[in-house]
């Protein structure tokens, strides 16, 4: 907001000012902080990153997509590039770019180990990136709930009862919440898709929402 108000609402130098502030995270906060990544490799991370928030990934899966573009080469032979996408996202997280969140097994109550998603702390950064896309306005809005969430000091986890998935479990000391995120409720489908997993939810006392846009 302080940009908006300082630049007048001038596109053009927001989105200079974003341009400069994101070079220097990643340039000074990135590479400085970690001498041996690769500049060229780590862009091609928060692009593939960028352009696919709030998707179920794995360093195993943006791994082999990031090996078929030539992006990651094998040492010795080996194929190090889940280790090496798993190095870099979590320098991504380091530097306050990305929040990965695991997913939390409503029925078994555990963590699981595998697949996650991952958001954006600033939507703005995505924006000067890959422009203003016309699209992915579930996966936007999905992004800015979970913001909401972390402001509001809730641990979020993406939730699984068996194959079907939860956006979002929220959890405090004394409170829980299981919120769904949508686009748009007008069709009968995409009502039902979106209460059928809350109404499978074995926890009757917490509170279920649906958020859309």
């Amino acid at each position: 907001m302080s940009i908006l108000k300082e630049y007048q609402f001038n596109e053009a130098r927001i989105n200079q000012v974003l341009e400069g502030i994101y070079s220097t995270v990643v340039l000074r906060d990135i590479l400085q902080r970690n001498y041996q990544a690769d500049q060229g490799m780590l862009q091609k991370l928060i692009m593939f990153l960028y352009s696919n928030i709030g998707s179920i990934t794995s360093p195993n899966s943006i791994g082999n997509v990031l090996s078929n573009e030539g992006c990651i080469r094998t040492v010795n032979g080996r194929n190090i590039a889940s280790k090496t996408v798993e190095k870099y996202i979590s320098m991504l997280c380091n530097a306050f770019i990305f929040y990965s969140v695991g997913r939390y097994d409503v029925k078994g109550k555990q963590l699981l180990k595998t697949l996650e998603k991952n958001y954006i702390i600033d939507m703005d950064f995505r924006n000067i990136l890959l422009g203003y896309r016309d699209a992915d306005h579930g996966h936007i809005i999905e992004n800015i709930v979970f913001l909401e969430l972390i402001r509001r000091d809730y641990r979020v986890y993406i939730g699984k009862i068996g194959k079907i998935e939860i956006d979002f479990v929220d959890e405090k000391p004394n409170d829980k919440l299981y919120i769904q995120v949508t686009e748009s409720m007008q069709s009968p489908e995409t009502r039902e898709r979106e209460l059928k997993p809350l109404r499978i939810i074995p926890d009757n006392y917490e509170k279920k929402y649906i958020v859309n846009g």
